[in-house]
Parts: structure tokens; C-alpha cells; sequence
């Protein structure tokens, strides 16, 4: 296994001016990710806020308990009791099979980042994954993307869920679930390890009542032995040492939105679109109706003086708001702007691993962190990673594409280039002669018809272009038989395509892990852990 860093475009002009620190962006930010000396101030900043660590130890222990588990992992619950102790973290939803590769990128960065920080710090650093089990988005969770017949495929989790119900709570057909990722994974070809990652899956499926519990379970078979812990946001256990911190929203429920708006213009004003969609009365919370499973927004009319959705359906005063925040927190839910602050108040976050994304969005948070006399976290750019198969690499040698063009537009162009250098121009020649001549002849038809016979015209237009297509389709079929000669190449084509920018998309944001997994064995998990990374913003290409 071999690193190479390569200095590729990032996603957007704001994830660019952040790499690169400029004083447009850092004003945003509280800390600069890549100076050292911004995490000894950030540990300081630590030491003078209280956690209820005993407590959140407990709950992730327990929590836990249900997946596969090994003494790394009670280290780091130990870890994190301790008074001088800090976390790395980052979150993502519960992709069915873990998702897009990104997901298992992300998590090797915040144990990566974690490793790194406590040896140069010193102190304790736990690597803390937050599964986002409150969102509701089930189309963002139930599919992955598979290669059949030299096409990248989306092959969707076949059970219906029609209402807004929290991820956490989508129930899992374990039947069903089994059948279906049994047909994902035989579809990445039979390999040595195929039937003892076929078992683990099995088993994964039978521990698991909802969509969290597989994903939980898969994350903490591949990364047990790093010490990772895991958290859901969507527990309803969770949620009752959120009270507090709850009760302190919904009180600045106002000066939260204004203070994001406030942001949101400043970076307007720069040049930079907004990242969160937030109305001038968003109470950045959400209400979960248990009895049909619904995850509702909640806005603050304050001519009425209420906590209302959308619909009028539901509404709180501020009195029932704070009565829910006490009594019956599982009720209540953070949005994209609340659950950074929940996390800043439940975990002493030495830094937050991020995709290009949710850098953005963080910009906009600066204020809302300010308002309750926080600071953000460093936020880190979470390590973008590509799998270089070497079969691969020797396909492109042989059609002499660059790696650079390849990883950031793909190969169309190149095949384009090449299935044009393979056309008979002295066919094409005589196709357009008779495309021309036929258009003449037909040309003098019409207006011989236009003098005699003007109701036959429509007829002699649509023999036209009868004609014309049999005309294109032939011209088609000789091209395909000469394509065909040189099959064995344009599959080379195709087959970098779908390994490095598969559906017109960067690897980690299409593939499944598992097709890696399948083919190299668990163990690639480790290999890759056991990289030097540096946080960088550089893509990191691994060739295997």
C-alpha cells in the first residue's frame, strides 16, 4: 500500500479559500485547523468548561453494548472519564452498508486525527463518532451504487418508508435486509473473502432492529480494535442529558436565527452563497409526533408568541416548550444549526472532522457559538481518499490517461477522442453525400407537390424523415461493428471510469466500501489506519 498526495481542485470556491486559510474565510472560524498551536489554545479553553462526563460515559457505554466491542473500546471509555481528556468528532447519517465511501473516510480521519493529537498534546483524545439517527431523510440512506454491465447501478433498500420518521426509528425486515445485501455483495464478484463477509453481515442484520442498529453494528465491526466510540443522536436515552441544553435554545430561539442570518449575510456580502436554509423565524428545533412518526420544524411566531410548524398543526408556548425540554426531551430534536451547540455542550471537542460541505455551513455558525460564550472547534477537513486498484492503474498506463484529468473530469473525453480516431471518414463521407442528396431530391419533390399536390405534403415530409433515420441508423450500425473491434479498449475506459469517477462523481462519493472490502478482505480497514496521513486538503490516492 502505497500514498500518494495530489493537489486536486476542491469542490467549491469557499472549501478552496479554506484550505488555503485566507483572512476572507478565517473570520468565520475561531481556530486555523493546521496550527499547531491553536490546539494548545483550544485546550485551554476545555479546562475552563465543565462536562458531564461520568454521565455521557455511561450512556455510550451503554449504548454500546449492543455491537461488537474489544478492550480499545473501554479504554477510550475511560479515556474520555478523565477530567483532562478531548475528542475528535464527526458525524454522518446511517447509510444502509455504511453508505457512500466518504462515511468510512470520514471515520479513519477522527481516529487518525485523534492518534495524531494525543501524541503532540499530551493528554488523552478520543475518537467519537455521531451517527445522525434524528434525521428523517430516508431516501439519503437507503441505497448504494453498484457496476453492472459496465454501468454504475443505484440499487435502492426495497422496503417503503412514507412517513418522516427519524432514521433510528426505521425499522429493518431482517429477512429482507439479508436477501438484499446478500445480492449487493455477490454482485462485487465471489472472492476469498466474500463468504465470511456474507457471514458478518448476517450477523450484523440479526442483532440489529433499525436502520442505526446495522449501521452501528457494521462501523463497529470494522473499527473496533481503533478505540472508536459511537454515539446516536436520535436515541431517545440521549436525550435526557440534552435537557438543559434544550432549555437554553428554545430561550434564545430568536437570538440563534439572527445571529446565523447576521453570518449569512457577511459571507453574502464576500461573494459566498448560504449553506443552511433558514427562514427569519426558525426556532431550529424540531418536534417528533410519536403517534404518526413525524419529525416536524418548528418556527417562532413572535406576534403570537408561539412555537408553531408550518402546517398550524402543532403549537407551544414557550412555557410547553420549556415544559418538554424538561419532562419529555425525546420529543425534541436539533436541526443543522442546533446540533453543533448540543454537540459543543455534551463533548470537550478538540476539533470536528468535516466534509467540504459542512465547512460551509459552519461558517455560518460563528455567531450562534458566540451568543452562549463558546468558541467553534477547529474544523478539519476530513481526509479525501482514493483507492487506486493497480489493475486499474495498468488499464490507464495503457490508454495513457493522466491521473490528474482522470480523477477530476473522468475518461469521457478521452474516449470520446478515441472512438472518434476510429470512424471511416470515407464513410462518413459517402453517408453525408447521401443525407445531401436525398434532401435535394426530396426538396424538388416538395416543390413539385406545392404546385400539384399540396395534401400530400405532410406524407412526403414524414417519408423524408423515414428515410434520414434509416439512413443514421446504418451509418450507427457500421460504426458499432468497427467499435466492436476494439471492444477490449473501450471497456478499459469504461472500467476507469467507474473505479476512480464513477457516474460523474469522485470515487468516495459513489462507491461502497464493501466492494473493497470484499475484494482486499476487513483487514484493508487497518491498512489504511496504519497510513501516515496528513491533513493536508491534498487527495490522498492509495494504490493497492
Amino acid at each position: 500500500m502505497e500514498i500518494l498526495n495530489l493537489s486536486l481542485p476542491a469542490t467549491n470556491r469557499f472549501a478552496t479559500e479554506y484550505l488555503e486559510q485566507t483572512d476572507d474565510i478565517q473570520r468565520f472560524f475561531h481556530y486555523r485547523y493546521n496550527d499547531h498551536s491553536e490546539y494548545e489554545s483550544r485546550v485551554r479553553e476545555l479546562q475552563e468548561h465543565s462536562y458531564m462526563r461520568m454521565e455521557m460515559a455511561n450512556y455510550i457505554e451503554e449504548f454500546m453494548a449492543n455491537y461488537p466491542t474489544s478492550d480499545h473500546v473501554h479504554h477510550s471509555i475511560e479515556k474520555f472519564k478523565q477530567e483532562n481528556s478531548a475528542v475528535i468528532i464527526g458525524g454522518q447519517q446511517a447509510g444502509i452498508l455504511t453508505g457512500p465511501l466518504y462515511t468510512i473516510h470520514k471515520v479513519i480521519s477522527i481516529i487518525t486525527l485523534a492518534k495524531q493529537k494525543e501524541k503532540e498534546l499530551n493528554i488523552p483524545v478520543v475518537p467519537i463518532f455521531w451517527i445522525a439517527g434524528e434525521d428523517h431523510d430516508y431516501q439519503e440512506v437507503n441505497h448504494v451504487f453498484i457496476e453492472k454491465d459496465n454501468k454504475i447501478e443505484k440499487k435502492i433498500y426495497p422496503e417503503r418508508v412514507l412517513d418522516k420518521r427519524m432514521v433510528s426509528d426505521i425499522p429493518i425486515n431482517q429477512d429482507l435486509c439479508i436477501q438484499w445485501t446478500e445480492a449487493i455483495i455477490q454482485s462485487f464478484g465471489e472472492t476469498i473473502h466474500t463468504k465470511p463477509l456474507l457471514h458478518e453481515l448476517q450477523k450484523a442484520v440479526h442483532h440489529s432492529n433499525s436502520f442505526v442498529d446495522f449501521f452501528a453494528y457494521i462501523i463497529m465491526y470494522l473499527f473496533k480494535d481503533s478505540g472508536l466510540l459511537i454515539i446516536d443522536s436520535g436515541d431517545g436515552n440521549i436525550r435526557k442529558l440534552e435537557k438543559e441544553f434544550f432549555i437554553k435554545q428554545i430561550n434564545s430561539s430568536v437570538e440563534i436565527t439572527k445571529a446565523v442570518k447576521s453570518k449569512q449575510s457577511e459571507l453574502q456580502d464576500k461573494g459566498f452563497p448560504n449553506t443552511i436554509d433558514i427562514s427569519s423565524q426558525a426556532a431550529n428545533l424540531f418536534y417528533y409526533d410519536m403517534e404518526n412518526n413525524e419529525r416536524i420544524l418548528l418556527e417562532f411566531d413572535e406576534h403570537k408568541n408561539v412555537f408553531i410548524d408550518s402546517n398550524s398543526r402543532f403549537q407551544f408556548s414557550l412555557e410547553q416548550m420549556l415544559e418538554l425540554a424538561g419532562e419529555f426531551p425525546e420529543k425534541l430534536s436539533n436541526n443543522v444549526v442546533t446540533r453543533p451547540l448540543m454537540q459543543e455542550w455534551l463533548f470537550p471537542t478538540l476539533a470536528f472532522i468535516a466534509g467540504p460541505g459542512e465547512i460551509a455551513y459552519w461558517a455560518e455558525l460563528k455567531g450562534a457559538f458566540e451568543l452562549f460564550g463558546l468558541k467553534m472547534p477547529p474544523i478539519v477537513p476530513r481526509l479525501n481518499i482514493t483507492i487506486l486498484d493497480r489493475s486499474i492503474e495498468t488499464d490507464m498506463n495503457e490508454l495513457g490517461l493522466d491521473l490528474h484529468e482522470t480523477l477530476t473530469i473522468g475518461t469521457e473525453k478521452k474516449k470520446r477522442e478515441f472512438l472518434q480516431s476510429l470512424k471511416d471518414e470515407n464513410i462518413e463521407s459517402l453517408f453525408e453525400k447521401a443525407k445531401k442528396d436525398l434532401l435535394q431530391n426530396y426538396g424538388e419533390l416538395e416543390t413539385y407537390l406545392s404546385k400539384e399536390n399540396k395534401g400530400l405534403i405532410p406524407l412526403l415530409k414524414k417519408n423524408e424523415s423515414k428515410l434520414i433515420e434509416q439512413l443514421m441508423f446504418m451509418e450507427a450500425k457500421i460504426e458499432q461493428t468497427e467499435q466492436i473491434k476494439f471492444e477490449v479498449v473501450i471497456n478499459k475506459f469504461d472500467r476507469v471510469e467507474n473505479a476512480l469517477w464513477p457516474a460523474g462523481s469522485p470515487q468516495e462519493r459513489v462507491l461502497n466500501g464493501f466492494y473493497f472490502i470484499n475484494q482486499y478482505g476487513p483487514s484493508l480497514i487497518n491498512d489504511l489506519l496504519d497510513c501516515s496521513f496528513t491533513f493536508d486538503g491534498t487527495q490522498k490516492l492509495i494504490r493497492i
